[in-house]
């Protein structure tokens, strides 16, 4: 059996199994964040299940990188994979793949390509858009001078650097948080300019359908 296809293999076996860890990744830290009082055991058990989701993204990053044969070369050509192994506020982005994997059971989609890009685009928003405000939220509310003091100002917050508006009422003040702060402003103008595009195209798409249809015969 040649590489591509142990390759495919691989990919298509752990594809679920990535979809549902990004799921509990991301509930785990919810958790973790939002609810301080809980005991520490549960803090432990719950950065403990995040420890886990991580190694099982390292796994199959390694073997994916071991099954290719391109050595070095994988990482700039799987930079999405390494970016979600490298940073935990990507890993839930990883779970909207959980719609393509019940398409393809089901075999043809049933939404055409620029719907489909749109769909992803706006889940792949939502899950970036909730990491974001608790990743922000756990940087900053402890912070001196922190303008960002409860989960609802993370939300706003996020929703307008997503959006690329930027009012500017809330802003993150730690280094980390503004590190954070600038990774979704590059997300948003991308998964912005995805959306619009793929939008534009479905218009122009329709329209095209409509110029070329057959016009009734006159009187």
């Amino acid at each position: 059996m040649d590489d591509d296809s142990r390759t495919r293999r691989w990919e298509s076996s752990m594809d679920l199994p990535l979809a549902l860890a990004s799921l509990i990744y991301l509930a785990s830290y919810a958790v973790h964040v939002l609810a301080p009082g809980l005991p520490t055991s549960v803090h432990l058990a719950l950065q403990s299940v995040q420890g886990l989701t991580w190694a099982l993204f390292v796994l199959d990053y390694a073997v994916r990188w071991r099954l290719s044969g391109m050595g070095p070369r994988f990482v700039p050509r799987h930079w999405l994979d390494t970016v979600v192994v490298l940073l935990p506020l990507m890993r839930p982005v990883r779970s909207v793949r959980t719609q393509e994997l019940v398409e393809r059971r089901h075999g043809r989609s049933r939404l055409p390509l620029h719907l489909r890009v749109i769909v992803y685009t706006g889940l792949s928003t939502l899950l970036l858009g909730f990491a974001g405000s608790l990743t922000v939220y756990q940087l900053e509310r402890d912070a001196p001078d922190a303008t960002i003091r409860t989960f609802g100002d993370a939300v706003w917050w996020t929703c307008s650097t997503l959006s690329t508006v930027g009012y500017g009422d809330v802003v993150p003040v730690t280094p980390w948080g503004r590190t954070v702060a600038v990774g979704l402003m590059a997300c948003g103008i991308a998964l912005l300019g995805t959306v619009t595009g793929a939008f534009s195209s479905l218009m122009l798409h329709r329209f095209s359908r409509e110029g070329d249809e057959p016009r009734p015969p006159g009187p």
